[in-house]
């Protein structure tokens, strides 16, 4: 659809190098000023092409990104294919690519980004590898997770989403029960650690869809959208008239979603 040639014109081909010998292709695209940076992190069997939809929204609305091959995945394979990775044990390569997220904020950095300009976002296994980067990277400025789940090769999202202060989008489809669950576990506790008077946390859902599918078909208008208002304005009550005595809060648009009283009961068992 988009053939082989750069998404945007200011888009070009970089090379990454990770602290333990893995050599990263990406892809690159500077941002306009008063615009943040948003580093891609695709799912398993995937690559940086499956975030051409979302790359070519960004460039249009000047945002930057950097697009990367995870180690082991399209063209990121100078040591191995992901296809031999150890599937478990919490040094395995899946759990070290944090390194790779490491390699693309340090190429970032000599691009004068820092981490307050950039987010990090991803989808399925990329979703739990961005997670846990921010637990390196605290500072960094906005945290998305399309798809995540409490365990995807051993890669945990929930300890990290215990520290991590930013802004954070989580997006899950709804067919698919047991993601579905786990994201809004997820998000519960990114809503509690955050602050639930503070309007960081912004829950999407979608249909029939996940991982890259599902933000491609419903939701890159969304995540644009939450790029230039991460942090969603508090909601104020809307007083009556005086005859009523009674307060009327104002209705969001469905897009931040707070814990429901079915979802908090998990909160204790994911804390402890």
């Amino acid at each position: 659809m988009f053939g082989n040639g750069p998404l945007c014109a200011a888009e070009r081909a970089v090379s990454l190098s990770t602290r333990d010998g893995w050599t990263l292709s990406a892809v690159y695209s500077p941002a306009k000023e008063d615009r943040r940076t948003v580093i891609l992190l695709h799912d398993l069997a995937k690559s940086k092409e499956a975030f051409s939809a979302l790359r070519t929204a960004l460039a249009h609305e000047g945002f930057g990104y950097l697009a990367l091959d995870l180690r082991g995945y399209g063209k990121s394979t100078n040591v191995s294919a992901a296809t031999t990775f150890a599937r478990e044990g919490v040094d395995n390569q899946f759990n070290k690519m944090t390194r790779d997220v490491d390699a693309a904020m340090e190429f970032l950095q000599q691009q004068h980004v820092t981490a307050d300009q950039t987010c990090i976002l991803g989808a399925g296994l990329g979703a739990n590898v961005a997670a846990k980067s921010v637990t390196f990277w605290p500072n960094v400025a906005l945290l998305a997770l399309i798809s995540p789940s409490a365990n995807v090769r051993d890669v945990l999202t929930i300890p990290a989403l215990r520290l991590y202060k930013g802004s954070v989008l989580i997006a899950a489809g709804a067919a698919d029960k047991k993601l579905f669950l786990e994201a809004s576990v997820i998000r519960n506790v990114a809503y509690l650690t955050t602050g639930t008077e503070n309007g960081k946390v912004t829950f999407l859902t979608a249909y029939d869809k996940t991982s890259h599918e599902m933000l491609n078909q419903y939701l890159v208008p969304s995540v644009i959208q939450w790029l230039k208002t991460p942090q969603r304005p508090e909601v104020m009550p809307d007083r009556g008239n005086g005859q009523s005595g009674l307060d009327h809060t104002i209705q969001t648009d469905g897009v931040w979603v707070a814990p429901s009283d079915t979802e908090e009961s998990l909160i204790p068992s994911v804390l402890e």
